[in-house]
């Protein structure tokens, strides 16, 4: 390529380079589109509408949510991963899809680690455990003791192979050492009913939609699995107070887009997100679902991705869990 056509072409990279930073600058012009892996009306998708609301209203344009249900939350991580990076698509990312389902799953959909561009944390919700109002057990060390007792008489449900409360029972399990028998079902609802029936001995579950069974006395709390206790259940003891020391299992959601999205874009929504954080309506509104506001940004979450990724994969493989 000779002088002449050689600055023809740096000019016209310069010259595109020019154009795409500004149109990045004026970000956004249009609607975005907000995916979510799970159907409506579950919590998932409940807190990305309320979510979805006050992003539009900071970043002064329309957030759509556009539910694509299945493979538990994989579809819709999957087409995020892939989309144009142009932040008109986004995705409201719920942990176990990322660090728990394409671990079960076997998948090579995406790589949770190395394949978004991650924009920051949006909330964190702890799991309670849960127990029928006949079982006898008054706190997490009865229950223990007497799984170790009865090897075959405790059993947990869940809301499907791999769905997070499968794998905070699992993890209790691993950590005391104690026989106890997973019953999976085709999501919480019905996994909840056999709770309150007594046709299973427990469950971990959500504290959004748990706290509406404890205060109508159908379930009882021994325990929430996060580090703190949870300001919507002050009583409630955490795991680690329970006598679990090393446990803590703390969810989140969090709002990640395609790989390689353009710095101003990444930064247009990374002020915004700060914006919803610091919303009293916003915050109050997420308190009241149970949810703790969680103000991490992109390193935080790249962090907690890569540290719970390890932490889920030694449960699964010591337990030997595979979808089917």
């Amino acid at each position: 390529m000779n002088i002449k056509n050689l600055f023809a072409a740096a000019t016209a990279v310069a010259a595109l380079a020019t154009t795409h930073g500004a149109w990045a600058e004026g970000y956004p012009e249009r609607p975005i589109r907000l995916l979510v892996g799970y159907a409506p009306g579950g919590p998932v998708d409940t807190t990305a509408r309320v979510f979805a609301k006050y992003l539009g209203d900071k970043l002064g344009q329309t957030v759509v949510v556009e539910n694509r249900a299945g493979a538990s939350g994989m579809i819709a991580s999957d087409a995020t991963a892939k989309a144009a990076p142009d932040g008109y698509l986004l995705g409201f990312a719920a942990s176990p899809t990322l660090t728990m389902s394409p671990l079960v799953q076997r998948s090579t959909l995406f790589d949770p680690r190395k394949d978004f561009s991650l924009i920051g944390l949006v909330v964190d919700y702890a799991n309670v455990l849960l127990i029928g109002p006949q079982i006898p057990a008054k706190n997490v060390e009865e229950l223990v003791g007497y799984a170790r007792s009865h090897p075959d008489a405790v059993s947990f449900g869940s809301a499907g192979i791999g769905a997070s409360n499968h794998l905070s029972a699992e993890l209790l399990k691993k950590q005391s050492e104690a026989a106890m028998l997973h019953v999976p079902y085709r999501g919480n609802s019905p996994a909840m009913m056999d709770v309150i029936s007594g046709k299973v001995t427990f469950m971990f579950d959500i504290t959004s939609t748990a706290i509406p069974f404890i205060k109508s006395g159908k379930a009882r709390a021994l325990a929430v699995t996060s580090k703190t206790r949870n300001p919507e259940l002050p009583d409630v003891p955490t795991m680690i107070e329970a006598g679990m020391k090393d446990y803590e299992v703390v969810g989140w959601y969090a709002l990640v887009g395609p790989k390689k999205l353009p710095d101003a874009v990444s930064a247009r929504l990374t002020r915004a997100l700060g914006e919803v954080s610091k919303d009293p309506a916003f915050r109050q509104a997420m308190t009241e679902g149970g949810y703790a506001i969680n103000t991490g940004d992109s390193a935080a979450l790249q962090s907690r991705i890569d540290r719970e990724y390890a932490l889920w994969s030694d449960v699964i493989q010591s337990a030997n869990i595979q979808a089917n």
